[in-house]
């Protein structure tokens, strides 16, 4: 099951703040300086669909994968209106399939800290790498060591008209691994409400490891910066920018 089967239909909602505008611009500017030029991207851990939304309607030709059908659910009734929509793929990182290359791929909001096992890790980079045009760009954030084991302990709380979000966080050293313990209620009709509750787990990756793990998949020039920024990250940075190729 994913870690989003019960949050799926609530996410947005919750995640109101998220300044998906400004990540879709940051990216698009990005996209424009690539060494190739780009038509074609694949949003990697899509979930539901707002940055692949918003880029194609910059234009942009958008394939867009997640390993959850209810997020995928939610994607598909938001671009359903779209001029362009995005083409939604059920498919999980480690096992990227596409019909052909795409011109760039962009993962973001800590999609690959979801992937906890460096096997897991490796193998999607190299699918990335395997469906990647020669010379295209492959963008993508993560929550920072720093962040995540800042996290530890803490209770976080969000709340719609329709639903309440409780996060409780617990970082483990041993493993390098945050664990988001998630109790979900959504008010059904006639005032009663429904409860659910999701683990969530997001592994540490550090930018050694990330940097190796995309030169052995093949990608010679990577460069980071701190998150929706050229700059070099702080020391203090909670999200890190990757640019690949």
């Amino acid at each position: 099951m994913s870690a989003y089967d019960a949050l799926a239909a609530s996410y947005d909602g919750l995640m109101a703040d998220g300044s998906y505008r400004r990540r879709a611009a940051f990216l698009a500017r990005r996209l424009r300086k690539s060494p190739i030029p780009v038509e074609t991207v694949l949003d990697l851990g899509c979930g539901t669909g707002t940055i692949a939304c918003l880029l194609a309607k910059k234009g942009y030709q958008v394939l867009a994968a997640d390993g959850s059908e209810e997020m995928l659910t939610q994607a598909a009734a938001k671009a359903a209106g779209l001029e362009r929509p995005p083409l939604f793929l059920h498919q999980a990182m480690p096992r990227l399939r596409l019909a052909q290359p795409a011109d760039a791929v962009v993962s973001t909001l800590d999609s690959l800290n979801y992937l906890t096992a460096e096997r897991d890790l490796k193998e999607t980079f190299r699918h990335v790498r395997r469906w990647l045009k020669p010379g295209g760009l492959f963008l993508f954030d993560v929550n920072t060591p720093y962040k995540l084991r800042r996290m530890n302990g803490q209770l976080y709380m969000d709340e719609t008209e329709e639903s309440f979000c409780v996060w409780r966080t617990f970082f483990s050293e041993k493993k390098q691994i945050c664990t988001y313990q998630v109790d979900l209620f959504r008010l059904r009709p006639g005032g009663a409400w429904d409860r659910s509750f999701e683990e969530h787990r997001e592994r540490a990756w550090s930018e050694a490891f990330l940097r190796e793990a995309l030169g052995g998949a093949g990608f010679s020039s990577v460069r980071l910066t701190g998150d929706l920024t050229d700059k070099p990250p702080r020391l203090n940075e909670d999200r890190w920018q990757f640019q690949c190729c």
